[in-house]
């Protein structure tokens, strides 16, 4: 084969092979994409290609950066060799790693990790995902998982807790630094014991555990440090014997599981912005005596108090439909919940949590609650754990550290109850790993008695199939025995509920309003109360009358998060509106504000709400007081009779 005088031969290696290509230096280097792609896999993402003059340490450059760059002109001649790196365009946790409407952007140099330069992320917050796990390990997931930046931020910094000079032992000069003032790693048990602080953050845990995987003094492969716990039947089993559950071996089977208090926590602590938040919430209660569950909707921040510490912030509670009883609740369909994600994430929002309230009046008529939940008894039922288990298998955490590209969840669960004076609290939680991949196995379930869970049985003659399909291995515990021993216990038939969560902090900013500074629309979904979402109210909160619009009035009283689910759901302001309306209740920006005012779709919506707005009674009647009334006291006796013997389960 003959070359072109005017063409050279170059090189090309990749982590799949090496390849050549004839080529005019004259080309700009974006017309080889094509070429180079023919010899590459096919899901390479053409968008992450990079080419570099060493394998490693090189200087690495997208080949999209590169237009009017012809291949003469940094220099190369026929046979040099150009290392190209890529990432692969595959889905992670449903949905694709990089959006494509995402501009491309020349990688900094500076933000490498394992050697290979970081893409930049926007900081939105990653819309929660909902997927089962699976033991399907990602090759290289630092290359292609696209994480949180709250996480890529705390992946950055160095962690360490720094101490001051100690007068008495540091013998040094002011740049010194000796055994007694040196920093401390963010793991430290000594400062968490003095501190007080029950758990590891997850990040502190993330970084002890990579210092015993990967060592960068011994130059071995890198290994992604954290793995999730998998207790079912592998699928695909490479000994060639038929699948569960008409064959299975040790390859496939899961191992015994051995119970620990979990050490680390995804979330350190729980943030209200505000107070009214959890007082609208018990509004429901203390009018109807019975409980209320809603969803947090809020953000993630770094927590300070806690190193390498993460907070999540709530700043709204979403209450779907729900029916509601004295000693519990029950969930039914909710419809729009796609479309209250959406709204979330417009105001930069994400589903953060679940709180529901466990409240009995003590009947001393000054508020105080019965105690429930207390060390003698429980905090966490059997039920709620599996709850629990379920919401953060629904929700989990992406990150470059695990070989599934998954980690746990920052999902956390919050109850309120009375506590031991008589008042009432919220204590936060979130299930351990391990009792989420339980709750997947489906290995256990709920007992009457909420201080234990149960063992799912394995009996083979049991009839229905699913018993017949689930394998369950050996569970066992550890615990402290009256002698002060720790011995290992087998967690058949059951097994006491502690071993499953951990504990967060909670509290309330000092001075802070929230985002939402202006809640005080009807909350959804309580027309059990006689509390409802209408036309009139969204005029009355908007300043809009059938004479006058208070256009000021209305910019301001936006900033509610029940206001724009059910402005929303009205389904008048098209995309680009309602990202506006989300982005001036979030920003409370009156100048934007204003040009909102100017849009057709708010104009639709002013002239559907002049016509449905507030009208003044055209005369007044007198006041009914029903306790007056015999008649009407026996008809209400002769209806409560009706409904005592019907369920509204």
């Amino acid at each position: 084969m003959s070359l072109d005088p005017k063409s050279i031969l170059l090189r090309f290696e990749s982590r799949n092979g090496q390849f050549r290509l004839t080529v005019d230096p004259t080309n700009e280097f974006p017309a080889l994409l094509p070429r180079i792609l023919d010899n590459l896999p096919k899901t390479v993402d053409s968008r992450t290609l990079t080419l570099s003059n060493k394998p490693h340490a090189g200087e690495d450059r997208l080949l999209s950066s590169l237009h009017g760059v012809a291949i003469e002109e940094v220099g190369l001649k026929h046979g040099d060799k150009l290392y190209i790196k890529f990432a692969e365009a595959t889905q992670v946790n449903g949905h694709s790693l990089a959006p494509l409407n995402t501009p491309l952007q020349p990688y900094n140099s500076s933000n490498r990790l394992n050697g290979l330069p970081v893409a930049p992320a926007e900081d939105l917050p990653i819309m929660p995902v909902r997927q089962e796990s699976t033991s399907v390990t990602i090759k290289n997931p630092w290359e292609v998982v696209r994480q949180s930046p709250l996480d890529d931020r705390l992946d950055r910094k160095d962690g360490k807790i720094a101490r001051p000079q100690d007068p008495k032992m540091c013998k040094h000069g002011l740049k010194g630094m000796c055994d007694y003032c040196m920093p401390l790693e963010p793991f430290s048990p000594k400062y968490l014991e003095e501190k007080k602080i029950k758990h590891l953050s997850f990040h502190s845990h993330l970084r002890k555990i990579n210092s015993a995987t990967n060592k960068p003094e011994l130059k071995s492969s890198y290994m992604p440090p954290l793995s999730e716990p998998y207790y079912r039947v592998k699928r695909d089993c490479p000994s060639g014997h038929p699948p569960w559950p008409e064959g299975i071996c040790t390859k496939c089977q899961p191992s015994a599981i051995t119970l620990q208090p979990q050490p680390f926590r995804m979330v350190d602590h729980v943030e209200f912005a505000s107070p009214g938040i959890i007082d609208s919430f018990l509004n429901f209660w203390r009018i109807s005596g019975a409980q209320r569950i809603g969803y947090l909707y809020g953000h993630y921040e770094e927590y300070t108090e806690v190193p390498l510490g993460i907070k999540a912030v709530v700043e709204a509670i979403y209450e779907p439909p729900q029916v509601d009883e004295i000693d519990g609740c029950t969930l039914t369909s909710w419809e729009s919940e796609k479309e209250t994600d959406e709204v979330a994430y417009l105001c930069g929002l994400q589903k953060v949590g679940v709180i529901f309230t466990d409240l009995i009046d003590a009947g001393a008529g000054d508020g105080t609650v019965v105690c429930k939940r207390h060390r003698d008894s429980y905090y966490l039922s059997s039920l709620e754990v599996i709850f629990s288990a379920r919401l953060q298998a629904q929700n989990p955490k992406t990150t470059k550290w695990s070989d599934t590209g998954r980690f746990g969840s920052d999902f956390v669960t919050c109850v309120v109850s009375g506590d031991e004076d008589g008042g009432i609290t919220i204590s936060c939680f979130q299930v351990s790993n391990s009792a989420v991949e339980m709750a997947r196995a489906d290995l256990i379930e709920p007992s009457a008695d909420p201080t234990v869970m149960l063992v799912r049985n394995n009996s083979s003659d049991e009839e229905d199939s699913e018993s017949r399909t689930r394998y369950i291995p050996e569970v066992f515990y550890r615990r402290i025995n009256e002698y002060g021993a720790s011995v290992q216990e087998n967690a058949k038939p059951s097994f006491p509920v502690e071993y499953l969560f951990v504990t967060l902090t909670h509290g309330f900013p000092k001075d802070s309003l929230g985002l939402f500074n202006a809640s005080d629309f009807p909350i959804e979904n309580r027309e059990a109360i006689g509390e409802g979402q209408e036309l009139r109210r969204v005029a009355k909160k908007l300043g809009i009358s059938s004479s006058k619009v208070d256009a000021e009035r209305g910019v301001r009283s936006i900033a509610d998060f029940h206001l724009l689910c059910f402005i929303h759901g009205m389904g008048v302001l098209n995309k680009d509106e309602e990202s506006l309306l989300c982005h001036v209740a979030r920003t409370h920006d009156i100048a934007e504000g204003f040009q909102l005012l100017n849009t057709s779709g708010w104009a639709t919506l002013l002239a559907i709400l002049q016509e449905s707005g507030e009208r003044p009674p055209k005369r007044s009647f007198p006041a009914f007081h029903p306790e007056d009334d015999e008649s009407y006291l026996k008809a209400s006796e002769q209806l409560a009779k009706r409904f005592k013997g019907t369920s509204l389960r």
